[in-house]
């Protein structure tokens, strides 16, 4: 049996958890297997930069971070669910991957 794995990542988990509420919608209709969504741990990318741009003065410090969430669902493979997956509408700002598995 076929399946589909979609892979979606983005920078908020809000928009991130709507997507993935859409799809278990779309596959509770068609009864289609569903494993996941699996979540996979966060990425985290810290930068510490200096406050002052010229290095005079106070040595003060900002740290800044980005998250990156990510989550991983397969589907059994139904050409009708995977049709009405690619229409769900997407947030921007998320990233959707969709790879045929055998």
């Amino acid at each position: 049996m076929e399946k589909a794995r979609i892979k979606l990542a983005s920078l908020e988990i809000d928009k991130l958890n709507e997507i993935t509420d859409s799809i278990k919608g779309i596959v509770e209709k068609t009864k289609v297997k569903m494993s996941g969504p699996i979540a996979i741990p966060t990425k985290r990318m810290k930068i510490t930069t200096r406050r002052s741009p010229c290095g005079d003065g106070k040595a003060s410090w900002e740290n800044f971070e980005m998250r990156v969430h990510k989550r991983l669902i397969d589907l059994g493979v139904d050409e009708r669910a995977l049709r009405l997956i690619m229409r769900v509408p997407i947030p921007k700002g998320v990233t959707v991957e969709i790879q045929m598995l055998d």
